[in-house]
Parts: C-alpha cells; structure tokens; sequence
C-alpha cells in the first residue's frame, strides 16, 4: 500500500466576507463586482459588473462578442435557473460553408454574440441598480486605461499573429505600436463607447440597432455571413438545470447544448465506488480518470443542440447507468479514449459509447458572486480560443467569438454544424447544496478539461473537506487521448509511477499548468453564514469579500 498523500495548506487564505463574496480570474474585475454589492446592489448586479470588466482586462478571454451560460441561485424563490447565452450560427451556416480550418478560426467562426442578451437579461430580471452604474467600473478601465499584468502580456503577445489578419490588431498594440508590457497601462476607448451604447440603449441597441448594423456590416466586409436577422431574432433562454445527489448533495449544472452532463456522469460512477476516496491516492486517481473516460465518450456520442438531437440525458446520469459504467472499469488497467471530441474513426481498442437510452425513466473564463441576501450568481463566459475569431468588427472594439470550432463537419456527428444551432460546448457552472441549503458554487474555464476537473475540485470539498481555496490550489489531471494522462508535476513520483503501472500514460506538466483550467468558487459556512471564496493562482484570479 502507498501512504496516504497530504496535500499541504494552501499557498495563499481562503478569503472571508459575512455580506457577499465575488471571485473572478482577475482583481479589477472582483473589486468591480464587490463595488456593486458595496453599494447596495445584489448578486446579479455584481455579475453584470465583473463580467463588463473582464471584457476589458481580460479582452481574449470573453466579452460582448462572446457567449456563455448562467446558474443563479435567488434565495427568496428557493430555487435555481439557468439562462443559456450561447449563442447560435447564422442562417446561413451550412457545412458546405465551412473548412476545418475556418471553422476553427477566422471570420466566419463566429457565432451570434450572446453575452449581452445573457447580462441584460439577468438585469431585467433580478437586477437592482441602475444598468449605467453597474457598467461604470468598465467604461472607466477601458476609457482611461487599466494594468497589464504578466499574464495579460503573455497571452496578448502570443496572439499578434492571429490578430494580424485583420485590421484590428491595432487594438492591441500601444500607441507607440509597442505591445503590452507587464507593468504599462492600455486603452479600448472603442470598447468604451460601445459599452456605452449598451447602456443607452440596452437589448434593443445591441440586436436590432445602431451596435447590431455595425457588427453585421464589420462582418460582413471581412467575408463573415452574418445578417441583421440573425441579430434581431437572437434571445437568451431561461432554463431549468439538470442535478444529481453526489452522497446527500444536491448538485446543479446546465442542461445541453451545455455539456455539464459530463461533469453529472463523472461523478455519479465514482460515488458508488465500495472503496473509500482517499485524496491522492493511486486507485482513487485511477478510479477518476477512468470515470472521467466513459463520460466523455458517452459526451461526444450524445452531444449537441438538443432541438437537433436526442440527448439522453436522464439516463447519462442516472444511478442504473452509473452501475453499468461503473462495472466497465478495471481496477488495474487503464482504457483508451480517441480523444476528446468527435471523430469517424475510433481507435483500436478505445472506449466505445454506452447505451443510456436502456436508462433514461484555451480561452474561456469563471465567476462567482454571492451577496448578503443569500443570492448566488455562477456564470461562465468563452470567446472560444484567445480573442476568439481574431477580429473585432467595425468600430466597436468588441472581438468576435469562434465557437463554431466546437462544431462538426462530418454528417454523422450529433453536433454537426448548420443553420440557427447551438454549439455542444464545454461551458458548465456548478451549484451544490445540502438539503435546501446553498453551500458552493464552484467552475472553471479549460475547454474540454472543463468538465474533467470539475469534478475533481468538486470532490476536494465534498469527500476530502477542504476549503474552497484549497479545492482549487489542489493538483489536478487531464485524459486527452488514448490512455495519456497529463498530471501536474506536484503529484507525488510514487503516485505517478503507480498509475503508469496500471497502463496509464503520465505525462508530467508544469507545476501550476493554465491547460487544467482556471477555478473560482464560493462556499458558505452553513453555522456561521461565513462566506468563503477561492481563486486560482494559475491564472490572476482574486476573491474578495465584504
């Protein structure tokens, strides 16, 4: 038997606040949403103000010309919504439109822009300060300049050739046409105005207005195929969530053409383990990786816009499958997957889909913000790859999304692409409760590891009770493809050599490594009404409290 591993305490407090929390992958954009809460606002008005925000200090990461999906939480309904944001192609996005490569990139990777319906319509319906004031913080970063951080300069420097092809790329550079340095100051005053405008005047402006023609029109000039129709008949969905009981917890997620089902799934197989999970240790790692396996297959078998497909979705998390999946799994040898999205062709010997019918009865970015009354929002938000397409259209500042990577071309895929669908896409926020009692809110960016180690800071909190920041600070792992199994350098060598044993592939990333995502949480403690929030150091994540 190998010793238990013990996890040391984390590197930096998880922070505390008895009247609200906001954590964010950035610290201008929490002070912006705790500024809100501080002011009298609610949880949706801190959203609203840290999402604004990020768009301007994190401008490759989400933002209006991005897509996303929410879970709020209001206390006084005792219940949880979704609203799904995500966007959908043009009508005219038949396959025979599209390449792999422009699917991937380019102007007409870009789907109908999602998050502003998705802000402005949390704002209709829950809101509490006015829209002008919550996008003050916003208008300010990106009128008179906001900090470059060394993660700012890195990704915004890796990105010049992407954004060469257009003509945006100025956007970018300094005005002395140097690019960003760590330490120096940067400007969107385009963004500015647009944000502006928004406010101005709001839904309508943005779909059918003044923002919508220069969009459509700054599309168009450089090849896109959007119209003014796609934009007018664009709204955001509110939804019910989809949830299991994870050993007397309730946990929430978004329904498809989210993929939070995976994160579901994962979890459900591992819960009726006999063995007790032990933190680190080699059969509990591999029992997860396995688990984490079959849910991903069964995803890219299953996934898609679900006005165009089946998806089983009672029965991919259902407790019968969960035996059945359950039952597949060695305890001494790893299996194989052919990767983590579609393909026509499987690997020799690689995981093939279940049956759950026989059952049924990157650049992407995460918050959380909780306030006094106990009302919690979790969004997350993508522009797909770093500044998405590459172009921001017109004069507006606002870079393009181009989730239309996540499609398939191959006429056998669930998810393949077409006219007004929805993407099969990796964005899932997740809320956890015991009893009727709200207890964590935790998510990540990652593309499709989003939902691999969802579950893994998930458990962190629920089987091994750590805090939230210790959750997050916590090594995790990725299954790409075949039996690789990419594991970040601080887990022990023996734990490492244990699992290469049982087959598995290890392949050792940095300690700290961005490709196993970018957590932030919010916990509360149930006794005190404490709230606790948790921010990753892999990126420049901050949670504050008040």
């Amino acid at each position: 038997m190998f010793p238990n591993s013990v996890f040391p305490k984390s590197n930096r407090p998880v922070a505390v606040g008895v009247n609200g929390m906001v954590s964010s992958a950035h610290p201008l954009a929490s002070q912006a949403g705790l500024k809100m809460l501080m002011d009298g606002g609610n949880a949706i008005d801190g959203a609203i103000a840290t999402a604004a925000t990020l768009n301007v200090v994190e401008p490759y990461m989400s933002g209006l010309g991005g897509i996303g999906v929410a879970l709020i939480y209001v206390n006084k309904d005792d219940k949880v919504k979704a609203l799904n944001f995500s966007g959908r192609t043009a009508k005219a996005a038949y396959s025979d439109q599209f390449t792999e490569e422009s699917k991937g990139s380019g102007i007409k990777s870009a789907l109908i822009p999602g998050n502003a319906a998705g802000w402005l319509t949390m704002h209709k319906e829950y809101g509490s300060l006015d829209i002008e004031q919550i996008f003050k913080p916003a208008i300010n970063y990106a009128q008179n300049g906001f900090p470059i951080t060394s993660l700012n300069s890195k990704i915004m420097n890796s990105a010049t050739q992407k954004l060469s092809e257009f003509p945006s790329a100025s956007l970018i550079r300094r005005h002395d046409n140097k690019l960003p340095e760590p330490g120096s100051k940067h400007f969107f005053p385009e963004l500015a105005e647009s944000l502006r405008a928004l406010t101005r005047g709001g839904m309508e402006s943005f779909y059918q207005g003044e923002m919508a023609e220069k969009i459509v029109n700054g599309n168009k000039d450089l090849g896109g195929i959007f119209t003014l129709q796609d934009f007018a008949e664009y709204e955001a969905e509110w939804q019910s969530p989809i949830s299991i009981n994870y050993k007397g917890y309730e946990i929430y997620t978004t329904k498809p053409n989210s993929s939070g089902f995976q994160i579901l799934q994962t979890l459900k197989t591992i819960a009726g383990f006999s063995e007790p999970m032990v933190f680190q240790h080699p059969e509990t790692l591999h029992l997860m990786a396995e688990s984490i396996k079959l849910a991903a297959t069964d995803r890219i078998a299953y996934g898609g816009d679900p006005e165009h497909t089946d998806i089983p979705v009672s029965g991919l998390i259902s407790e019968s499958y969960a035996v059945h999946q359950r039952a597949r799994i060695s305890p001494d040898r790893a299996s194989g997957v052919s990767g983590e999205h579609y393909a026509r062709e499987v690997a020799d010997g690689a995981l093939q889909p279940g049956n759950p019918k026989d059952y049924d009865g990157g650049m992407t970015t995460h918050f959380s913000v909780a306030d006094r009354d106990g009302n919690v929002v979790s969004v997350t938000q993508t522009l797909g790859a770093g500044f998405g397409c590459g172009a921001a259209v017109g004069d507006t500042g606002i870079f393009l999304n181009n989730m239309c990577y996540w499609f398939d071309l191959d006429e056998n895929s669930p998810n393949r692409i077409g006219p007004s669908k929805r993407v099969d896409f990796v964005v899932a926020p997740t809320q956890t409760f015991r009893g009727r009692d709200f207890f964590l809110s935790m998510g990540t960016p990652g593309g499709w590891g989003i939902l691999q180690t969802t579950p893994q800071f998930l458990t962190n909190v629920l089987d091994y009770d750590m805090n939230v920041q210790e959750a997050i600070e916590a090594p995790r792992m990725r299954c790409p493809e075949g039996a690789k199994l990419h594991m970040e350098e601080r887990f022990p060598p023996h734990v490492r050599q244990a699992l290469e044993i049982k087959g598995h592939d290890v392949v050792v990333l940095e300690p700290w490594s961005m490709s196993v995502g970018g957590a932030q949480g919010i916990a509360i403690n149930m006794e005190s009404g404490v709230y606790q929030g948790g921010a990753d150091p892999r990126r420049d994540g901050v949670a504050i409290g008040i």
